[in-house]
């Protein structure tokens, strides 16, 4: 992979991740932020969609972690139930925790994809780390004055990948 802001993948949700795609793509494991991704940031514990869909991919043979730029606080606590490889505090879209979750899991970055909601964090350090970024539709933005800001440097890039992906 090269430096890249344009995701390799576009998707509605998490749920387009399948048996089907995960055979298609050659994945054997995914490396996954949380907030707006998996479940919205209100949401302190996995709900029960979240927890059939990590079923499905521990069916396939799937290694999931989670990593995050969230505290180790809440990281901690959405992930007490399922005791996954974690790594709060990742500082994406710095590649280093990407890199120690793939040796951990004993996985290289061309069977590896990164799911994320954000264009500057989660697609940058996929592809800093030399593995498909899937952008995954934010489930629910904040209204702060931060996230606006960032939803608008975004949308380049989203056209940049409509344009090559023949959408729109």
């Amino acid at each position: 992979m090269s430096f890249s802001l344009i995701p390799d993948l576009r998707i509605t949700s998490f749920r387009d991740v399948d048996a089907d795609f995960l055979r298609e793509h050659n994945v054997r494991a995914i490396l996954s932020d949380i907030d707006n991704t998996l479940e919205p940031y209100e949401n302190p514990l996995p709900t029960q969609d979240l927890l059939a869909w990590l079923r499905m991919l521990e069916a396939e043979g799937v290694r999931i972690a989670f990593v995050s730029n969230n505290g180790k606080g809440r990281v901690s606590l959405f992930n007490s139930e399922l005791g996954l490889p974690a790594y709060p505090r990742a500082w994406k879209p710095s590649k280093r925790a990407l890199v120690s979750a793939m040796r951990d899991l004993g996985v290289t970055a061309e069977e590896t994809i990164f799911l994320g909601d954000q264009i500057y964090t989660d697609v940058l350090a996929a592809h800093n780390a030399g593995m498909r970024a899937i952008l995954v539709n934010p489930i629910r933005d904040r209204k702060d004055p931060i996230t606006f800001f960032k939803r608008i440097f975004e949308r380049p890039v989203l056209k940049a990948y409509d344009k090559r992906s023949g959408q729109k």
